[in-house]
């Protein structure tokens, strides 16, 4: 049996980290609506327990991009009543979608995240 984070494994393979689990729940949400909360109680969980460096940086980095989107996201449905709602709410989507995949590919490379405490990606 080999270990998963051996260096024999093949540079193609799909690693199912901690970082990269929080980001494919945040995308399944596009889908079912909820899996983002799952995600996000995931990331405060394990943010608090012992990780590396690259970790942390994804944790703080998804932590910030679940909540900055649920509050961009209440005030796109509260401004829908006068259409520019509409907008905000896709401009939401294809951030947090962004902010998502960016967070999977540098986790798949074990890679941190340069700012984490960035509004941008």
């Amino acid at each position: 049996m080999t270990d998963r984070n051996s260096a024999d494994q093949p540079a193609t393979a799909f690693e199912f980290n901690r970082p990269t689990i929080i980001a494919l729940l945040y995308l399944a949400s596009f889908v079912t609506g909820i899996t983002a909360v799952i995600g996000a109680v995931l990331a405060h969980l394990w943010a608090g327990e012992p990780a590396q460096d690259w970790e942390r940086s994804h944790y703080r980095y998804l932590i910030r991009t679940f909540w900055l989107a649920l509050v961009a996201g209440v005030v796109g449905v509260v401004l829908t009543i006068v259409l520019v709602g509409f907008a905000i709410l896709f401009a939401v989507t294809v951030w947090v979608a962004v902010r998502s995949v960016v967070s999977l590919v540098k986790a798949q490379k074990r890679e941190p995240i340069a700012d984490p405490a960035t509004l941008l990606f």
